[in-house]
Formats: structure tokens, sequence, C-alpha cells
């Protein structure tokens, strides 16, 4: 049986990736998938608190979660072909106004 604390730390050190990813990263892409990596370790989070706590409430939050996250990649993904389309690049130094 692997401890809980393990999988806490493995969340905690996929979210500081993720949030070194979003910070550091100019790119629009890496940084949609660093906000995304940092899902997934609020998930791992949950699942495992939820499982040692012996309670559902964790995986419920999980399920909603996954919900925000599935419209982010659809609306973030949509964003992105546009950026991409009017700018011709996916550099955040480069987008610096929204309109045309």
């Amino acid at each position: 049986m692997v401890p809980l604390s393990y999988y806490l730390i493995l969340a905690a050190i996929l979210f500081v990736i993720g949030v070194a990813g979003f910070l550091f990263k100019r790119n629009i892409v890496t940084i949609f998938m660093s906000v995304e990596l940092m899902l997934n370790a609020v998930n791992l989070t949950f699942v495992s608190l939820s499982y040692s706590l012996r309670q559902l409430d964790g995986q419920i939050f999980v399920f909603f979660v996954m919900v925000v996250a599935a419209a982010e990649a659809t609306i973030g993904l949509a964003i992105i072909i546009t950026v991409f389309r009017n700018r011709e690049s996916l550099n955040v130094d480069r987008i610096d106004l929204m309109k045309l």
C-alpha cells in the first residue's frame, strides 16, 4: 500500500511544475498545458484524500474539475487558434492587444 504522503508530494510537485511553466514560458500552448497540469494535480489531491478518508466528496469534486477543464480546453483552444490566425505567432510577448 502506497502511503498518502507520496500522492500528496507527487501532486505538489506536479502543481509546482505547472506554476513554473505558467510563469516562465512565453508560448500560449505551453501556458495552456501548464494550467491543465495544475488542474490534474488538484484532481490527484482530491482523489487521494477522498480515498484515505473513505468519503466520496473529493471524487465528486474531481468530476466538477474535469468539466471545468473540458470547457477550458474547448474555449482555450478556440482562442489559441484565433490568435494564431490573426497574429501568426503564439508568443505571449507579441500578443499585447486583443484588437485587430
